[in-house]
């Protein structure tokens, strides 16, 4: 019996940074209508899906930068999503900030993503591990990138879940430039890795590399499929935000690192595809038998 899922992939677009979270909500329940509508399974959303790519600025004020991160999953302001994943029999995972208190009374600060069960139930929860950018103002920048500033390192590892008649992970934005990621993923048996980014088209320590942003994006995400025979869903926040230009190139990868669905522009678009979680053998029974052809006392390297 194949294990077959409609997954869907939904690009947003820029997102200013006085737009209400409502009105995003609102931007995602649409797509996730439209994706109900092509039969899908699950739809999958960006990195910080719910607000503006607020680390490109610099903010000393605590209160101005805990205004862009949650409390609470699901809050007043996101059930929407959550009631529309119970109406339309949906799955959907999406990024946001996420403050909690951790057992000893201490804030914390994660940039994360949740993967939610149809009937709202949380499945799988990341943080993201592989934070870029800087922590301190570097006036010299056309735009700042303080993730280290904002959030910590995620604390979670990597799991994967059975979950959606498979086994799921999640990674986000940075965390596709890492090869460990997608290994670390692919030895615990991944077949669906979800992944949202925020990627300027503009690198100010490397300016020559701008016109290799798409490019890199793809080579990461589609070497990461093909290395552990699972499926990749990459999926943007694209377009011009608040001045700064974002790629696209939301795609779903099958485990060959094959691209089978792209989107075409730089706003709210929605693709599908129809992915058979079996065809993850063709490369994990083969090519990539880890159990038969890695050689891990080899590797010392990495982690010395």
């Amino acid at each position: 019996m194949s294990r077959t899922l409609v997954i869907a992939a939904g690009q947003l677009g820029p997102v200013a940074r006085k737009e209400k979270r409502s009105s995003v909500v609102s931007r995602m329940t649409s797509l996730m209508e439209t994706a109900a509508d092509r039969n899908a399974d699950l739809v999958v959303f960006p990195e910080l899906a719910l607000t503006t790519f607020f680390p490109r600025w610099y903010m000393e004020d605590q209160a101005e930068i805990d205004a862009f991160f949650e409390t609470e999953m699901p809050s007043e302001e996101t059930l929407p999503l959550f009631d529309a994943a119970r109406r339309l029999g949906l799955a959907f995972s999406f990024g946001f900030a996420e403050k909690t208190v951790d057992d000893n009374g201490e804030t914390r600060r994660f940039n994360t993503s949740l993967l939610v069960a149809p009937d709202g139930a949380i499945l799988l929860k990341y943080r993201k591990i592989h934070l870029p950018g800087h922590r301190e103002n570097e006036t010299w920048r056309p735009f700042q990138h303080l993730e280290k500033r904002y959030f910590e390192t995620g604390d979670l590892g990597f799991p994967v879940a059975e979950a959606l008649g498979g086994r799921v992970g999640m990674c986000i934005c940075n965390d596709r430039r890492w090869p460990e990621t997608f290994r670390m993923l692919g030895l615990q048996k991944a077949e669906l890795v979800l992944l949202g980014y925020n990627t300027p088209v503009h690198y100010p320590p490397a300016p020559e590399h701008d016109h290799l942003q798409d490019f890199h994006n793809h080579l990461s995400m589609q070497a990461g499929a093909y290395q552990n025979g699972t499926w990749v869903v990459g999926v943007a926040k694209a377009g011009c935000e608040e001045g700064c230009d974002l790629i696209g190139g939301t795609c779903i990868i099958a485990p060959t690192g094959e691209i089978v669905a792209r989107c075409s522009t730089l706003g709210d678009e929605l693709i599908t595809a129809v992915c058979n979680l079996d065809r993850c053998r063709e490369i994990q029974d083969n090519i990539f038998d880890f159990a038969q052809h890695r050689q891990p006392r080899h590797y010392g390297l990495l982690v010395t």
